[in-house]
């Protein structure tokens, strides 16, 4: 049986998930990476089945509390962004906080300072319309060929590139909006390869 990259990652995603529900089960703790894990397994599942949105991350947020978790898991898992697979399409699910008790009212913290985002990285511009009747979020690391496809735009442009933004972070597309954004390679060999090919 042949697996594709994503396919081998979501049984990752569940064997994880697997882990944190035996040890559940049991009474122990979990760590970061299984409570993130079953999480988004559980998030997957019921966007497969066909939740709505605001519903699978409601959900998502009363799943695991501070009592079920190790000290110092839920400042790790302040937030998690999944991807997932609904019938209408891939829709991003942002889960802020997503261990109950947790702390939801301590803020995300940033230094100080102004930091450049993919320095020496090319750079191009391209529109992108949201064909649908409902807002179509998309991260910071995917690539934008892949994205669900009610975003309307020239997926051989976007091929290999990413939205230019922070890392975690998101741009909303509302209903019918029609957004002008930056993007950059997905990597630096990409980049390299690309400044490469110009000379």
């Amino acid at each position: 049986m042949r697996l594709t990259a994503h396919e081998q990652a979501r049984l990752v995603v569940f064997t994880a998930a697997e882990l944190a529900r035996r040890r559940l089960a049991r009474g122990a703790r979990l760590g970061a990476t299984e409570a993130a894990a079953l999480i988004i397994d559980e998030v997957y599942e019921w966007a497969w089945d066909g939740l709505p949105l605001d519903e699978v991350t409601a959900r998502a947020r009363s799943l695991l509390t501070v009592d079920q978790v190790l000290p110092g898991v839920p400042q790790m898992l302040r937030r998690l962004q999944v991807d997932a697979l609904f019938p209408s399409g891939s829709l991003l699910v942002d889960i802020v906080n997503p261990v109950q008790g947790g702390g939801d009212d301590v803020p995300l913290r940033h230094r100080d300072g102004v930091i450049e985002l993919n320095p020496s990285r090319p750079r191009r511009e391209v529109t992108i319309t949201n064909r649908s009747d409902r807002t179509v979020r998309v991260t910071s690391h995917v690539d934008l060929s892949q994205v669900n496809h009610v975003l309307e735009h020239d997926r051989t442009v976007t091929a290999g590139w990413r939205l230019d933004i922070p890392a975690g972070s998101n741009v909303a597309w509302e209903p019918g909006a029609t957004l002008t954004v930056t993007i950059v390679p997905m990597n630096k060999a990409m980049a390299r390869g690309r400044r490469d090919g110009e000379h």
